[in-house]
């Protein structure tokens, strides 16, 4: 299975995109997005990584989503093998999933969100993605992560799950980029690096260096050494 969400928090302008799969490596893969743009997430049996940077800088120029998944999509004689999503940086929403992608494969839309799936155990996980993200608590990544976890206890992959993923963008923080290349519990272990990564020094830190909307920040900062592995 490689299940991905797509989301637009409106209060804040941020969006956002979380992975997993029963293979390696899905946040490399799957996960494209910068405050410029939008996100994009692309996947499928043999899925190109050029449909969703291809795809970023169309939305960059100010091509809706719908306009760029099918700009994308339409000359590629592989594109049944393939699968794609877009959001913009309006919010809106676009999906792409290809005739000869593995069952069960299949998307759904809400307002600013967009999910996307293949190799499914059923229909139902890419409803209680969905879900999951509508009714879960927290910040834009909180949610994002909720998504996925109740997208896996609603079946899932039968192959299990290998590797996870989260990317944030927005103007007014640093890039969120957490990725499990391989783990036997992948969104355990991105629970965890999200924390950490959400806490502590390093998320004090982060409030120093340069924004989209302030590129040349460089706040002084308290100290000069980052968190360590506790011994």
């Amino acid at each position: 299975m490689t299940i991905s969400i797509l989301a637009y928090d409106e209060k804040t302008g941020a969006c956002g995109g979380a992975a997993t799969t029963g293979s390696l490596c899905v946040g490399g893969w799957v996960l494209r997005g910068d405050a410029e743009s939008g996100m994009t997430a692309s996947q499928g049996s043999l899925p190109s990584t050029m449909w969703g940077t291809e795809a970023l800088a169309l939305m960059r120029s100010g091509v809706p989503a719908a306009e760029a998944v099918a700009r994308v999509t339409t000359p590629d004689t592989g594109k049944a093998e393939r699968q794609m999503s877009a959001l913009d940086l309006t919010g809106a929403t676009a999906h792409f999933t290809g005739a000869n992608s593995i069952t069960v494969a299949g998307a759904r839309e809400a307002p600013g969100v967009v999910v996307a799936g293949n190799l499914l155990a059923s229909e139902s996980v890419l409803d209680a993605c969905l879900e999951g993200f509508l009714t879960g608590k927290g910040g834009l990544d909180e949610r994002l992560l909720t998504a996925l976890e109740t997208a896996s206890r609603a079946g899932g992959d039968s192959r299990g799950l290998l590797s996870a993923a989260l990317l944030v963008v927005s103007r007014t923080t640093p890039p969120m980029t957490l990725r499990v290349d391989y783990s036997e519990a992948p969104l355990a272990a991105l629970r965890v690096l999200h924390g950490h990564a959400t806490n502590g020094l390093y998320a004090d830190w982060l409030r120093h260096v340069p924004v989209a909307d302030d590129p040349y920040r460089a706040l002084p900062f308290a100290s000069t050494e980052l968190p360590v592995a506790e011994t």
